[in-house]
């Protein structure tokens, strides 16, 4: 609204010289819609109208779908064989758009374009014709002769050597007519170009353009009504505004938001209906075919762009059918060069902060600080959960985890012992067989076996990449021989300093920093992040992404351990549709 009105003042005050007048609302302006005073047949549109314009809203539906298309093709052409060389190429692609655009329109200029006669009330001068009419000196002063005789103009030359807002504004407004073969070369010629030129790499716009080919076709649509037909009532410009409405609305597909943006441009709201009629038609028409212009570009760059909702058909799978099991983990205290080898080969955003479950943790703990560490954070952690669960319900049955009460019963009263009977208890307590000597400050590898991989680790939070990298520049860690409490710490405010430009791991200079000394980073990890179970169907876990605006959602099962991690990319409608033929093949 600033902007509006703030370009609105200053436009009124230099092209009017009547600063504080707001007379110029905008810059997308169609002009004013009105038939003359000397037509008294003439209307803005009726509703005999309407049903040219639902037959002009399927033409515009299956014009975009063939423009995305096409245009699809014709971007995986460019990711194929132009993206991947040198850029040179590209700028040679550019220049060759620039040349065949240029002798098109020279050409077609010359031999195809038709002199008609100006109004007797225009003046001539030169090769641009200025009519004195003060609602139309933008249409009447662009209006190219192009070597035509005096008193005539050159229609295509009209439409292809003026800037394209000129060229709308004058299939709009313009009283002369323009031949059938004219709007028809142009608006073959206007796709054809547009489709080549949207995706190069420089800054090609699609609006516009989709407007003043669609403006094209439909004061084609109009002529062809009036010559054929013998229509005479009815108006050009609408036509023209209807068909830059449905060929814009077959290619981009948009409803609303477009109908509110042509409103306004022509300041005639009458105009409501129709369009929203248009472009609803043009929507389902190209829907049934592909999908817009900029979706299809959003699936070809691989953004995990995520739908409205899921299909009925995606109830039958779980949070455990699309998590991804192999997971990339820190432990709470973790060394120096684990985590870098960990930010330089992965390009997650998040890890999971996680302890292992070892059935020997006594013996492990002697002689390794760094293992002591971990395990007692992990006790920790587990003793204060336990406090939280008998301060709910004051009995630990209800906690179906036999390693908090074993836990518990050597630092608390005493529990009831577990009923031998109880087959949920049977299942939960699984005895882990001694784990390969592998120590927290080793990263994960490829080498490892199903067993190493795939072992029982407790989930305590999520730390972020960012974060990481963060303590790693500030050397925000201690020695082995020292308490991690003698770590220093830093604010909220000096962790996100660096935001949202964080240092690149393969960028930031560590040679000053000893690859054997251990960061701590649970004072940085968030402790408690939203999780779901493995048995959560992907229709809540779709909705809990998308309402809570989420980019990592682990899963976790009942006695506190990670399974898995749920990203938009196993979110997205094709990894589902994956799954679920994998479900049904599999059931």
């Amino acid at each position: 609204m600033s902007a509006t009105f703030t370009l609105n003042f200053f436009r009124s005050g230099i092209l009017f010289s009547s600063w504080g007048s707001f007379q110029v609302p905008g810059l997308l302006n169609f002009g004013e819609f009105k038939c003359t005073d000397s037509d008294k047949k003439c209307h803005l549109w009726t509703v005999l109208d309407l049903a040219f314009f639902i037959i002009m809203g399927v033409c515009g539906g299956l014009l975009g779908a063939t423009f995305n298309c096409l245009n699809k093709r014709l971007a995986k052409y460019r990711m194929k064989n132009v993206h991947p060389k040198p850029k040179l190429i590209r700028v040679c692609e550019s220049l060759l758009v620039s040349l065949v655009t240029t002798v098109i329109v020279f050409v077609s200029s010359m031999v195809l374009g038709e002199c008609r006669p100006l109004s007797p009330t225009n003046d001539w001068n030169n090769s641009t014709v200025t009519m004195q009419v003060s609602s139309s000196d933008e249409v009447n002063s662009s209006i190219k002769t192009f070597f035509c005789p005096n008193n005539t103009y050159n229609d295509m030359a009209t439409l292809f050597f003026n800037p394209q807002e000129s060229a709308i504004l004058q299939l709009f407004h313009q009283d002369g007519t323009f031949s059938p073969v004219t709007l028809s070369f142009f608006c073959c010629m206007y796709f054809l170009l547009s489709c080549w030129t949207f995706g190069m790499s420089v800054p090609s716009g699609l609006f516009v353009p989709s407007l003043l080919c669609g403006a094209a076709f439909g004061r084609l649509v109009a002529n062809v009504l009036k010559s054929y037909l013998g229509l005479t009532h009815i108006y050009s410009g609408t036509y023209a505004l209807i068909g830059a409405a449905a060929f814009l609305g077959g290619v981009v597909r948009m409803t609303i938001s477009l109908t509110v943006i042509l409103i306004e441009s022509t300041n005639e709201i009458s105009y409501g209906l129709p369009i929203m009629i248009t472009l609803m038609v043009a929507k389902w028409t190209g829907d049934f075919f592909n999908k817009g212009i900029y979706d299809i570009h959003v699936a070809l760059r691989g953004v995990p762009l995520l739908e409205w909702e899921t299909e009925e058909e995606t109830e039958k799978l779980r949070a455990c059918d699309i998590m991804e099991p192999n997971l990339t983990y820190v432990y709470p205290h973790t060394r120096i060069q684990s985590l870098v080898s960990i930010l330089r080969t992965t390009a997650h955003h998040a890890f999971p902060v996680v302890t292992e479950n070892r059935g020997n943790e006594k013996e492990f703990m002697k002689g390794n600080q760094l293992i002591s560490n971990n395990i007692k954070f992990k006790k920790s952690s587990i003793l204060t959960r336990a406090g939280e669960q008998r301060k709910r319900s004051q009995s630990m049955k209800s906690y179906p985890s036999s390693e908090l009460r074993n836990m518990c019963d050597e630092h608390l009263a005493a529990e009831e012992p577990v009923e031998k009977e109880d087959m949920l208890q049977q299942m939960l307590e699984r005895k882990y067989t001694p784990y390969p000597n592998l120590y927290p400050d080793q990263s994960p590898s490829e080498e490892w076996t199903m067993e190493e991989r795939f072992r029982p680790l407790t989930f305590h939070g999520l730390v972020l990449r960012s974060q990481l990298v963060t303590l790693l520049v500030r050397g925000v860690c201690y020695t082995e021989t020292q308490s991690s409490a003698s770590q220093p710490r830093l604010s909220h405010a000096e962790m996100s300093e660096d935001y949202p430009r964080y240092p690149d791991i393969h960028d930031v200079n560590l040679t000053l920093l000893n690859p054997r000394m251990i960061v701590d980073v649970t004072p940085y990890m968030n402790p408690s992040p939203f999780t779901v179970s493995p048995n959560t169907h992907v229709s809540q876990v779709f909705n809990l992404f998308r309402t809570m605006g989420l980019r990592h959602l682990p899963v976790v099962n009942a006695v506190g351990e990670i399974v898995g991690i749920i990203t938009r990319h196993n979110l997205t409608h094709e990894f589902l549709q994956a799954r679920l033929r994998q479900h049904y093949m599999t059931s």
